[in-house]
């Protein structure tokens, strides 16, 4: 259906492991779509000395992490007025995410997708707002407020071994207070367990090593993942036609008044 007069945006999340490719395909999106800017959930987290300790290390990769009532706000704020908040100072861009891993070809593709829809005509009178965050689909009751805003949930994967290699290959942060880089045993003792105890849900017996997602479980919570993987199969390009194909179809059946798909992929 339209959407509702008082809403000037519509919300597309993006969330998985660290270095699943989160920032790097929302800022893809945000350059091939129409309209579009980006919300780091990075933006919002607590200044370090507020941060609690894991297996000896300030956890950055837990909820108690994030600022959630400044996220809420500020995505109520997008929702209503179609515009960046003008209260967030973005550290998040200061950091770096290397060469685009999509091929000229399937950049093309996703070009094509997007020019053969309607979606330029349909977001003249609305904004799409890319949020771009690890910790987006936790069940803690802390999140409900944030699920209620979002409008299309996508969820990326990566296996345990591909996030660890990745991480450990990032020069490292900027954060409020300066920079931070992972210390040696962060990712194994920190990110990757905090990661599994908020997403085992998503997964087939909670068993998130496996890495067979629960497809009636995200179909309960509308959330759209590419196969049933680590993802570790699919080029990153191959993830990026999936994602605007999913984003614009689905966009198309809200502005348009017409339902989407409404199915997860590779059942």
């Amino acid at each position: 259906m339209p959407l509702p007069p008082a809403q000037k945006s519509l919300l597309v999340s993006l969330s998985g492991p660290s270095s699943s490719g989160k920032t790097t395909l929302a800022r893809l999106l945000r350059d091939l779509l129409p309209n579009t800017f980006i919300l780091h959930e990075d933006d919002f987290y607590k200044p370090e000395s507020h941060l609690p300790f894991r297996s000896g290390h300030r956890d950055w990769d837990c909820p108690e992490a994030i600022d959630l009532p400044a996220l809420t706000n500020a995505l109520t704020y997008i929702k209503s007025t179609g515009k960046f908040p003008p209260f967030i100072n973005s550290k998040e861009d200061q950091n770096t995410v290397g060469a685009c891993p999509a091929s000229p070809s399937h950049i093309n593709l996703a070009k094509a997708i997007i020019a053969s829809s309607s979606l330029h005509s349909l977001v003249k009178h609305a904004k799409i707002c890319i949020l771009d965050g690890f910790l987006l689909y936790s069940q803690a009751e802390e999140f409900k407020p944030i699920l209620e805003l979002i409008d299309i949930k996508l969820f990326l994967l990566a296996s345990e071994e591909k996030a660890v290699a990745r991480r450990k290959a990032r020069d490292g942060y900027v954060t409020l207070e300066g920079f931070w880089k992972d210390p040696e045993g962060y990712v194994e003792e920190v990110v990757w367990p905090n990661y599994v105890e908020q997403h085992g849900y998503l997964f087939v017996d909670g068993d998130v090593k496996k890495g067979r997602l629960d497809r009636k479980v995200l179909e309960r919570e509308g959330i759209l993942a590419m196969g049933g993987g680590h993802g570790d199969g699919e080029g990153f390009g191959e993830v990026l036609v999936w994602a605007v194909g999913e984003v614009v179809n689905r966009l198309e059946g809200v502005l348009g008044g017409e339902g989407g798909r409404g199915e997860n992929e590779g059942e």
